[in-house]
């Protein structure tokens, strides 16, 4: 099921912020007018919570049930996604409670961002372009305003690699995504050929479970050697369903023969000698990694070797007290709505307990 774009474009125009319109056009009117340029609005709060996703919403909601009238930073097409994160991407999803019959990833997102308003939480549809967690109150900066607060949860995902050649836009979701766990198991997958393009850990991860669903699993790596680790490497090489096309590289995807809308096939180019081969699949998976949204921060919070954000096990606390972080930006096994929904909640309840520790909580944002 696809998304359509009449109702894209509704959902975008419905989160454009209040004013933002009227800004445009006096800005295009009169743009020496320099009190459109410098005005700046100043927040107090006592959470601010960056994101959109299942992480920052569920945060939003329990913390917002807590009193604690949270200001939530939902971006506009921050890292070129829409409000509501990575799911917006995604067309139907069948793997989160409470949908038998699946959801729409973006109508998934509207319902959270309904329910995170409805208990008070003030979403606004700016995109944070800085912080300073050196000092106390902290202080989050978009463009138009400053919020000052006393906890902080960042809940800004992350976004997964994806190579471009032809075909690679208009076939996402119609037979090329970047998370088999999430999709391979879907009937456009099942008992057919799939193409896997990675070399790491997740790309051999990757490859195995879609054997569970798929008739054959072609791995396709650019080198000659695979950069996982010799566990995982074993893995694949023992399994009967997959076939590694060392060297190699998806020039082209294409549709298939009966329904020119999902992937048929792709074009792969031996990058040793150039010769360009046809390869009949139904479905492509890039598993080359994850980008933490976390430039950001500036350094300000502990960050691992991948760029993610190192919290405290068993807790979601970060590097500087008061600042906590939820989702994918601190997950780089799991990536999923729900459990991402679920440090959410952590998030959410360890700034509780801090702010009640340290006399607060009190006090009203404004």
């Amino acid at each position: 099921m696809s998304y359509s774009p009449n109702k894209l474009l509704s959902r975008f125009l419905n989160l454009i912020p209040i004013g933002f319109a009227s800004t445009i056009s006096a800005t295009s009117s009169s743009s020496s007018d320099s009190s459109i340029h410098n005005r700046t609005t100043v927040h107090k709060t006592k959470l601010c919570i960056i994101g959109s996703g299942p992480a920052a919403h569920t945060a939003a909601i329990y913390a917002a049930r807590a009193d604690l009238n949270p200001i939530l930073f939902e971006g506009w097409m921050a890292n070129d996604v829409a409000p509501g994160g990575q799911l917006t991407t995604t067309t139907d999803v069948d793997n989160f409670p409470g949908f038998p019959d699946g959801v729409i990833g973006a109508d998934l997102m509207d319902r959270c961002r309904t329910q995170s308003q409805r208990f008070g939480t003030n979403v606004i549809t700016e995109t944070v372009s800085k912080v300073e967690f050196s000092k106390r109150p902290f202080r989050v900066f978009t463009d138009s305003r400053i919020v000052e607060a006393e906890s902080v949860i960042v809940a800004t995902g992350a976004v997964a690699k994806r190579l471009r050649f032809d075909g690679s836009d208009g076939f996402w979701n119609r037979g090329i995504s970047a998370c088999a766990v999430c999709d391979g198991a879907a009937p456009i997958f099942r008992n057919k050929p799939l193409v896997v393009i990675g070399g790491g850990d997740s790309a051999m991860e990757e490859a195995n479970f879609l054997t569970k669903y798929g008739s054959k699993v072609y791995i396709i790596h650019r080198r000659d050697n695979f950069r996982a680790s010799k566990i995982m490497q074993a893995k694949v090489m023992s399994n009967p369903k997959i076939e590694v096309l060392w060297n190699s590289a998806v020039v082209e995807a294409y549709g298939d023969d009966k329904n020119e809308r999902v992937v048929g096939g792709v074009k792969v180019k031996n990058v040793m000698t150039g010769d360009v081969s046809d390869l009949k699949v139904s479905g492509l998976f890039f598993a080359i990694g994850h980008e933490p949204a976390t430039k950001f921060l500036d350094g300000q919070l502990e960050l691992d070797s991948d760029g993610y954000i190192v919290t405290k096990p068993g807790t979601t606390k970060t590097s500087v007290e008061g600042v906590f972080a939820a989702g994918d930006v601190q997950d780089k096994k799991y990536r999923q709505a729900i459990t991402a929904a679920g440090t959410g909640c952590m998030a959410a309840l360890d700034a509780e307990h801090y702010l009640q520790e340290n006399g607060l909580k009190q006090g009203k944002s404004c």
